[in-house]
Protein backbone atom coordinates (compact mmCIF):
# COMPACT_ATOMS: atom_id res chain seq x y z
CA UNK A 1 0.00 0.00 0.00
CA UNK A 2 0.95 3.50 -0.60
CA UNK A 3 2.02 6.43 1.58
CA UNK A 4 -0.81 8.99 1.46
CA UNK A 5 0.19 12.37 0.75
CA UNK A 6 -1.12 15.63 1.62
CA UNK A 7 -0.25 18.72 -0.55
CA UNK A 8 -0.58 22.37 1.19
CA UNK A 9 0.16 25.46 -0.46
CA UNK A 10 1.07 27.94 2.61
CA UNK A 11 0.89 31.33 2.83
CA UNK A 12 0.44 33.73 5.69
CA UNK A 13 -3.20 33.15 5.85
CA UNK A 14 -4.83 31.71 9.20
CA UNK A 15 -7.22 29.45 6.06
CA UNK A 16 -4.13 27.97 5.27
CA UNK A 17 -2.57 27.23 8.65
CA UNK A 18 -6.05 25.67 9.00
CA UNK A 19 -5.46 23.16 5.76
CA UNK A 20 -1.84 22.68 7.60
CA UNK A 21 -3.39 21.42 10.51
CA UNK A 22 -5.85 19.13 8.76
CA UNK A 23 -3.53 18.09 6.90
CA UNK A 24 -1.08 16.45 9.03
CA UNK A 25 -3.39 15.18 11.40
CA UNK A 26 -4.65 13.02 8.29
CA UNK A 27 -1.20 12.13 7.99
CA UNK A 28 -0.76 11.17 11.37
CA UNK A 29 -3.71 9.28 11.53
CA UNK A 30 -2.97 7.50 7.94
CA UNK A 31 0.32 6.93 8.50
CA UNK A 32 1.16 9.70 5.46
CA UNK A 33 3.05 12.43 4.97
CA UNK A 34 2.87 16.17 4.03
CA UNK A 35 3.89 18.47 1.41
CA UNK A 36 4.24 21.85 1.88
CA UNK A 37 4.57 24.29 -0.98
CA UNK A 38 5.33 28.13 -0.48
CA UNK A 39 4.70 29.93 -3.40
CA UNK A 40 6.91 33.24 -4.20
CA UNK A 41 4.78 35.31 -6.80
CA UNK A 42 6.65 36.66 -9.62
CA UNK A 43 7.73 40.38 -9.40
CA UNK A 44 6.80 42.60 -11.79
CA UNK A 45 9.61 43.91 -13.51
CA UNK A 46 11.50 46.58 -12.24
CA UNK A 47 14.16 48.72 -14.31
CA UNK A 48 16.37 48.57 -11.52
CA UNK A 49 17.91 45.41 -11.39
CA UNK A 50 19.69 45.35 -8.00
CA UNK A 51 16.08 46.52 -6.35
CA UNK A 52 14.37 43.62 -8.18
CA UNK A 53 16.84 40.84 -7.13
CA UNK A 54 16.27 42.62 -3.37
CA UNK A 55 12.81 42.51 -3.63
CA UNK A 56 12.82 38.66 -4.96
CA UNK A 57 15.34 37.74 -1.60
CA UNK A 58 12.90 38.76 0.44
CA UNK A 59 9.96 37.36 -0.53
CA UNK A 60 11.91 33.57 -1.10
CA UNK A 61 13.20 34.72 2.34
CA UNK A 62 9.63 35.30 4.01
CA UNK A 63 8.46 32.30 2.12
CA UNK A 64 11.20 30.53 3.62
CA UNK A 65 10.84 30.91 7.09
CA UNK A 66 7.45 30.45 6.95
CA UNK A 67 7.48 26.85 5.42
CA UNK A 68 10.35 26.27 8.03
CA UNK A 69 8.14 27.12 10.77
CA UNK A 70 5.26 25.35 9.46
CA UNK A 71 7.38 22.16 8.90
CA UNK A 72 8.79 22.60 13.07
CA UNK A 73 5.52 23.41 13.93
CA UNK A 74 4.52 20.13 12.51
CA UNK A 75 7.66 17.52 13.56
CA UNK A 76 6.72 19.37 17.73
CA UNK A 77 3.54 17.64 17.33
CA UNK A 78 4.80 14.73 16.44
CA UNK A 79 3.40 14.42 13.05
CA UNK A 80 6.14 13.09 9.94
CA UNK A 81 8.93 15.33 8.75
CA UNK A 82 7.23 17.09 5.65
CA UNK A 83 8.32 17.64 1.96
CA UNK A 84 8.96 21.30 2.08
CA UNK A 85 9.48 23.52 -1.17
CA UNK A 86 9.50 27.14 -2.16
CA UNK A 87 8.16 27.64 -5.59
CA UNK A 88 8.40 31.13 -8.00
CA UNK A 89 5.55 31.84 -10.16
CA UNK A 90 2.05 32.35 -10.41
CA UNK A 91 0.43 30.07 -7.81
CA UNK A 92 -2.43 28.22 -9.79
CA UNK A 93 0.74 27.27 -12.80
CA UNK A 94 2.89 26.34 -9.66
CA UNK A 95 0.36 23.82 -7.83
CA UNK A 96 -0.26 22.18 -11.73
CA UNK A 97 3.38 21.74 -12.22
CA UNK A 98 3.56 20.40 -8.80
CA UNK A 99 1.10 17.90 -8.98
CA UNK A 100 2.71 16.71 -12.60
CA UNK A 101 5.77 16.59 -10.78
CA UNK A 102 4.39 14.21 -7.73
CA UNK A 103 1.90 12.09 -8.97
CA UNK A 104 1.76 10.59 -5.84
CA UNK A 105 0.21 12.95 -4.15
CA UNK A 106 -2.73 12.13 -2.59
CA UNK A 107 -5.30 15.37 -1.72
CA UNK A 108 -4.55 19.41 -2.83
CA UNK A 109 -5.61 20.33 0.64
CA UNK A 110 -6.81 24.07 0.52
CA UNK A 111 -7.98 26.59 3.25
CA UNK A 112 -11.21 28.72 2.37
CA UNK A 113 -11.09 31.97 3.65
CA UNK A 114 -14.11 32.61 6.52
CA UNK A 115 -15.49 35.78 4.58
CA UNK A 116 -16.02 37.19 1.20
CA UNK A 117 -14.08 34.99 -1.96
CA UNK A 118 -12.76 31.53 -0.90
CA UNK A 119 -9.01 32.84 -2.30
CA UNK A 120 -8.01 32.35 -5.41
CA UNK A 121 -6.87 28.68 -5.73
CA UNK A 122 -10.17 27.20 -4.14
CA UNK A 123 -11.87 29.71 -6.31
CA UNK A 124 -9.78 28.53 -9.77
CA UNK A 125 -9.89 24.47 -8.64
CA UNK A 126 -13.72 24.38 -6.79
CA UNK A 127 -15.24 26.49 -8.81
CA UNK A 128 -13.30 27.91 -12.26
CA UNK A 129 -12.19 24.31 -13.14
CA UNK A 130 -13.88 21.73 -10.90
CA UNK A 131 -13.00 18.47 -11.77
CA UNK A 132 -9.56 19.01 -13.70
CA UNK A 133 -6.96 18.06 -10.54
CA UNK A 134 -5.57 14.77 -10.97
CA UNK A 135 -6.41 14.02 -7.05
CA UNK A 136 -9.01 14.93 -4.28
CA UNK A 137 -9.65 18.26 -3.61
CA UNK A 138 -10.03 18.68 0.20
CA UNK A 139 -11.46 22.01 1.30
CA UNK A 140 -10.69 23.33 5.28
CA UNK A 141 -13.56 25.99 5.82
CA UNK A 142 -11.56 29.34 7.12
CA UNK A 143 -14.48 29.88 9.82
CA UNK A 144 -13.12 26.38 11.44
CA UNK A 145 -11.45 26.29 15.32
CA UNK A 146 -8.95 23.92 15.86
CA UNK A 147 -10.79 21.62 18.07
CA UNK A 148 -12.85 21.45 14.93
CA UNK A 149 -10.21 20.81 12.92
CA UNK A 150 -8.90 17.81 15.05
CA UNK A 151 -11.99 16.23 15.47
CA UNK A 152 -12.87 15.93 11.77
CA UNK A 153 -9.64 14.95 10.68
Amino acid sequence: MSQRVYLVIMDETEESRLALRFASRRAVRTGGVVHIVAIVPQQTFSAFAAVQATIEDEARSRAEVLVTAAAGNLVSEGGPMPVVSVREGEHVKVVRDYLTEHPEVSALVLGAASEGNPGPLVSHFAVAHPGQLPCPLMIVPGSMHDEDVDRLS
